[in-house]
């Protein structure tokens, strides 16, 4: 396996890598990792809507959420939370706090497009209907949680998620075959969903799909049956109630790997 030090000299060529991208490339990248991410949390959920036991559905829901990641790095595609480690060639003087923004800005966008294709997806090709419209309550209900954090919940759980996300990133990094960064990205990821903690890419996903959702009576009728109180769950509340504490708690969690990781091995 790499050392940290190897770690950290292979990830100053990538980070310069990412950030030297055009444009369409990160936004093409990016739309691949929102649905690689989108698509994961698509399987958890149908997992877990399967097991009639919470905690059991739980579990078995964060083991196949990491497929997600997974595919991202295995596969190839930016995500915007894995590339907060970008922190670390910007530190050493590799690139520029411009070039940084611009691949966290278009990459982000990307991830937005590709989390909303397998939202629509979901709910317009009526997979939601699975179990009885179980999957339909079951998308709306996580919508609604989401929503409904205070903003100091949203932030602290996106520091935490995106902690263990870049952890993930490094794990995998540290592994030198294939099945090494599978089983280095599954365990904090696996850790971070069991938690509750929060991923900006993956709230796009399960807040997208909650929303569309609304737009099907039958749906909607499933949650009301359910006893779910659908309120919270609005366009406004996603952007500015969730989305935005999540993304800014992410890049603290993401950053904060980066800096402790330059200062302790690489900083002269």
């Amino acid at each position: 396996m790499n050392t940290v030090g190897e770690i950290l000299n292979n990830y100053m060529t990538t980070g310069k890598g990412k950030c030297a991208l055009p444009v369409w490339k990160m936004l093409v990248l990016g739309t691949l990792a929102g649905m690689f991410i989108g698509l994961a949390g698509l399987g958890a959920t149908t997992a877990g809507v399967s097991i009639p036991l919470v905690s059991v559905s739980k579990f078995v829901g964060a083991c196949i959420f990491p497929a997600g990641l997974i595919m991202v790095v295995i596969a190839g595609s930016e995500l915007f939370t894995g590339n907060c480690l970008l922190v670390i060639p910007l530190l050493e003087g590799e690139t520029g706090p411009g070039a940084v923004l611009r691949n966290w800005l278009f990459v982000y966008i990307g991830n937005f497009i590709g989390s909303m294709i397998v939202a629509a997806g979901a709910v317009f090709s009526h997979q939601l209907s699975l179990f009885g419209n179980g999957m339909s309550s079951a998308v709306i209900s996580t919508a609604v949680a989401k929503c409904s954090m205070t903003f100091g919940d949203a932030l602290i759980k996106g520091i935490f998620c995106n902690f263990l996300v870049c952890i993930a990133v490094w794990l995998g990094m540290a592994a030198k075959d294939a099945p090494g960064k599978i089983l280095g990205i599954f365990w904090p990821i696996m850790l971070f969903v069991l938690c509750g903690f929060e991923h900006s890419v993956a709230n796009m996903y399960y807040i997208g799909a909650g929303l569309l959702a609304m737009g099907n009576p039958d749906y909607v009728a499933a949650a009301t049956a359910a006893g779910i109180d659908t309120t919270a769950l609005t366009w406004s509340n996603f952007l500015a109630a969730d989305l935005l504490p999540v993304t800014v708690g992410n890049i603290i969690g993401g950053c904060g790997v980066g800096v402790a990781y330059w200062a302790c091995f690489r900083k002269k």
